[in-house]
């Protein structure tokens, strides 16, 4: 197994046990399973397992299989606090302890802000006080890193990296997904500020295995290589310097051995010309699926009305390469949901993007029809309503302004 450094010089393995997907038996974990695999990458090298509060059962499963197996103090726990969930100081801790007991541990080694999508949520857990909590929980002990895990644009993404001293941070990011999210260039300004970046969905949740098309499969076959397409996948993020942790959502045997041999080949720079030809070619088969010929080159932007126009084009075309209901969830995840609204019906023509675009796109009409898949008026409502709960006032201040209209 191949390490790389946090900031304080701890040695993580670059691959690291994503325990999410774990195989499940009845209502729950299958355990005996669970425990086999993590014990195997364990042995692997693995040392850094990565799970969450609303991952079912994830927290108290890890907890007991290192409990059983006495190698808490020889691994490094990632778990995240629901922030969409805290209203109050008093929610801080009481999340927070109740991942302690789950886990059978009293400090957790990363700790993250979970799903960050835009600056506003970060600024909300301020107003409750999180900076303070967070120093205080430091102090003592019980946690030793800070981070947060981000699912939104680029330019969030880059506002909430500089508002606050972090250790690390967690970002989705692929070969598809290299000019999306917070992307290469959010991985390389966490990497001029000396964060070390945690990747999560290197596969796309295994799409860019189990929905790969036959195509993109023989051209990875034909390169003589003798990879398979999540090795090619992880290869691609470990010739990365920048990148320092790969998650992987492992659920047998063979992905951890897989994966595993993987990590301890790849070095920075050790894929060729040739290589990164194979995968254009790959990514072109995907993308012959594509209704918008859009590169994420961001030459459009900034959008004078502050439409996402890159963002909008992705998510309509992950309808098309991916499914339908992931490109509308992508879509509500980093466009729908961000306090500033970026939607195409606030497009007024002006043309000032046609005429930087590269491709030459027609984006206005793309712009119309792309807003119509994405929001059809189920998701048109729900999004609204969302969006109400989560930037409605707090309840003194919506009085304040009821007492001053009058």
């Amino acid at each position: 197994m191949l390490y790389r450094k946090d900031k304080n010089g701890n040695e993580l393995s670059m691959l690291g046990f994503g325990c999410m997907r774990f195989a499940r038996k009845g209502n729950g974990i299958d355990m005996e399973k669970a425990e086999e695999q993590i014990m195997a990458a364990f042995r692997a090298g693995v040392n850094y397992y990565d799970t969450a509060f609303i991952y079912p059962g994830s927290e108290a499963a890890i907890g007991e299989i290192f409990e059983r197996n006495q190698i808490r103090d020889k691994i490094h726990i990632a778990t995240k606090l629901p922030q969409y969930m805290i209203k109050d100081r008093s929610g801080l801790d009481k999340y927070f302890n109740e991942e302690l007991s789950r886990l059978r541990t009293s400090y957790i080694d990363y700790y993250l802000m979970h799903h960050l999508t835009d600056l506003p949520m970060w600024e909300k857990l301020k107003d409750v006080g999180i900076l303070d909590w967070i120093k205080e929980k430091k102090a003592a002990g019980a946690i030793r890193n800070i981070g947060f895990s981000y699912h939104g644009n680029t330019d969030n993404f880059q506002k909430i990296l500089n508002d606050y001293d972090w250790d690390f941070c967690q970002i989705q990011y692929n070969y598809l997904d290299e000019v999306s999210q917070a992307g290469v260039d959010g991985l390389r300004a966490a990497a001029a500020k000396g964060i070390p970046v945690v990747i999560m969905e290197p596969l796309r949740g295994g799409k860019l295995v189990n929905m790969l098309p036959a195509g993109a499969k023989k051209v990875m076959q034909e390169s003589g290589r003798g990879w398979s397409p999540a090795e090619w996948a992880f290869r691609w993020l470990y010739n990365q310097p920048e990148v320092t942790v790969v998650l992987s959502g492992m659920n047998s045997l063979q992905m951890v051995e897989e994966n595993c041999r993987t990590a301890s080949e790849a070095e920075p720079g050790h894929l060729t010309e040739e290589d990164f030809e194979v995968l254009e070619k790959v990514k072109e088969i995907i993308r012959e699926r594509e209704k918008v010929g859009c590169t994420g080159c961001r030459y459009c932007m900034p959008c004078p009305k502050g439409v996402d126009i890159p963002g909008i084009f992705r998510c309509y075309n992950a309808m098309f390469t991916e499914s339908k209901s992931l490109g509308r969830f992508q879509f509500a995840q980093t466009v729908g949901l961000t306090k500033e609204p970026a939607f195409a019906t606030q497009c007024v023509q002006c043309g000032k993007c046609e005429q930087h675009c590269p491709q030459g796109l027609p984006i206005r009409e793309k712009l119309k029809e792309a807003d119509k898949a994405l929001r059809p008026l189920h998701y048109r409502l729900a999004i609204h309503f969302v969006r109400a709960f989560m930037y409605r006032k707090p309840r003194k201040a919506r009085k304040k302004v009821r007492r001053n209209k009058h």
